[in-house]
């Protein structure tokens, strides 16, 4: 049974990745088709401009590609089900956004209010369902032979603030080719791995799946990018993130294992803080990336060692884990 388990968890994640290999080509043909170019920041930094009108909404290949993989398995349990859910309905808020740039050819779509009020509303959703079973309360403490256990009004509001703030914190990091997916992937392993040794298997195998996605977009988003994944894919990879973190009971996890998004999502608020407070900035441009990238740092160059970090924390993680 356990050997069975295996199998399914490599055929998943190798699904995933062949599919998008496979359709990779197709789909960035049809967005080229339909001119659905990406528009950049004028704001940002001007290295990026270069990259204007390289077909965004990538996220779509993630999504479909995640699908395949768990369809082979059809490992569909209630929880697994839920995460597709929130996966799914965070990619359509991306969606949205990135139709209505595209349409408009500004390099902003849904105002910030709209985009958090449709977050929230699914988190909530998600978390009512969360909180009718009192198992989830017990979220697991890293380094420690401990649980957090929190009433079930904090839970509720604890969930949705994981969803919303995981989903935004990945949304930020989606700044260089290959930056997001690569991170999202790592940290999908990581959180996979912990839950085969909380045999939560079939969560584990949504894991790989959508890392096996990830590991096939990044074939197509690898620096120079042929496609970026836009907010469709960042919404829905951090959703995704964050939901099995929550239903895994590893949601204090995160904070180690998604330590670049953290970091990222940081960096972001100490700048907004530092700004308005004072005048001045800490960090040459934020999210972080930009900040190393405007110090003169290669983009493939803060890519691979974001990625290097990523698996430092994963590893961190992990061990943290396995000592509690």
């Amino acid at each position: 049974m356990l050997m069975t388990q295996y199998v399914y968890l490599a055929l998943t994640a190798l699904t995933s990745f062949i599919i998008s290999l496979l359709i990779g080509p197709h789909i960035i043909k049809i967005l080229h088709q339909l001119k659905f170019g990406q528009s950049i920041r004028d704001d940002g930094p001007q290295s990026h401009q270069k990259k204007a009108g390289t077909p965004t909404m990538g996220g779509v290949l993630i999504l479909i590609s995640m699908i395949s993989g768990l369809l082979v398995t059809r490992q569909f349990s209630t929880e697994v089900l839920w995460l597709v859910f929130l996966t799914l309905s965070y990619g359509l808020i991306g969606f949205i956004d990135d139709i209505i740039i595209i349409m408009t050819k500004k390099s902003l779509g849904l105002k910030a209010r709209q985009k958090l009020f449709a977050q929230i509303v699914i988190a909530a959703i998600a978390g009512f369902f969360l909180i009718q079973n009192p198992n989830f309360y017990l979220q697991i403490v890293p380094f420690a032979n401990n649980q957090l256990i929190l009433l079930k009004p904090l839970f509720f509001i604890y969930a949705v603030f994981v969803l919303v703030a995981t989903s935004n914190a990945v949304n930020l990091t989606d700044g260089l080719d290959g930056l997001a997916a690569g991170t999202t992937a790592i940290a999908l392993v990581a959180m996979g791995i912990l839950c085969m040794f909380l045999k939560l298997f079939d969560l584990a195998i949504f894991a790989f799946a959508l890392a096996g996605a990830c590991f096939g977009f990044i074939w197509f988003n690898g620096p120079p990018a042929q496609v970026f994944m836009g907010d469709t894919g960042s919404l829905a990879l951090g959703a995704a993130l964050g939901g099995l973190a929550l239903f895994s009971r590893t949601s204090l996890f995160l904070i180690i294992i998604g330590g670049v998004f953290v970091a990222e999502a940081l960096s972001v608020i100490i700048q907004v803080l530092s700004f308005k407070f004072t005048g001045k900035r800490v960090f040459r441009m934020s999210p972080l990336h930009h900040h190393f990238e405007l110090g003169g740092m290669l983009e493939p160059q803060i890519v691979m060692r974001f990625w290097m970090v990523g698996v430092i924390l994963g590893i961190i993680g992990i061990i943290g884990f396995i000592i509690g």
